[in-house]
């Protein structure tokens, strides 16, 4: 691998890791209050499912190391975030919805795509780009997610529901990674990466608008690294974002 890719990668990665730990703030809440309140588990289900296809993918791309090695980092934290979620669940309905959500995308979906590039289609490059067309749709998706708060922001005029930092390191790590797409000359993470390095300014500028609000004043502050697309989970639906790669 060439120095100045390895280099961009390994800094894509530690960017990477302070998003898909972003959510602790979030979660040590829950744990200290003993429910999860009205925050939703959907955004991080999505989020694991995204984190084991790149894993995936990163596996089975030549090359791959330095994708497979943060995604797996992120496969576990996203899946200590659901046993978490699991535990504390505000009710009976919202632990059984979770459940369900986990079994049908990051076991059942997951399974399918894995059984299906493993057994029904031959040839190392056909499968990565099926992999890579199927993560590529998926990060574009969730990068998109938090575009639900941005429309909150400007409606209430307060960012209380859009966290700066996790904001500010979904722009870095989009703008990371899609550098490193383009030396790579790999267009399944360049596409979702661009993108969300875009959506991450957008989001950053309306901050920046709305930064000052009286409204936000007096509530925003000590879940500032909320969760990765937990813009949106705070009462409509995360996080990461994402994430990520």
């Amino acid at each position: 691998m060439d120095s100045t890719l390895f280099i961009i990668g390994v800094i894509g990665n530690i960017i990477s890791v302070l998003v898909f730990i972003s959510p602790i703030p979030t979660f040590w809440r829950i744990v200290r209050s003993g429910s999860t309140e009205d925050f939703e588990a959907a955004p991080y289900v999505l989020t694991l499912l995204n984190t084991l296809l790149w894993l995936y993918y990163g596996l089975t791309k030549p090359d791959g190391l330095l994708v497979a090695t943060v995604n797996g980092f992120g496969a576990v934290m996203e899946t200590i975030y659901l046993v978490l979620f699991l535990v504390y669940a505000a009710d009976k309905g919202k632990r059984v919805k979770t459940a369900k959500l986990v079994a049908a995308l990051d076991v059942g979906f997951f399974g399918v795509v894995f059984a299906a590039t493993t057994f029904a289609i031959d040839g190392l490059d056909m499968k990565i780009m099926v992999i890579g067309l199927i993560c590529a749709c998926l990060s574009v998706f969730m990068y998109g997610s938090p575009l639900a708060a941005v429309r909150r922001v400007i409606t209430s005029r307060s960012v209380e529901y859009m966290p700066f930092f996790l904001s500010f390191f979904l722009f870095l790590n989009g703008g990371v990674w899609a550098t490193y797409a383009v030396l790579d000359k790999d267009v399944f993470l360049g596409v979702p990466n661009g993108t969300g390095c875009f959506l991450g300014g957008i989001q950053l500028v309306i901050y920046a608008v709305y930064m000052n609000s009286k409204v936000a004043s007096h509530s925003y502050g000590s879940d500032e690294a909320a969760s990765l697309l937990s813009s949106e989970a705070s009462k409509h639906g995360q996080h990461d974002a994402s994430t990520r790669v």
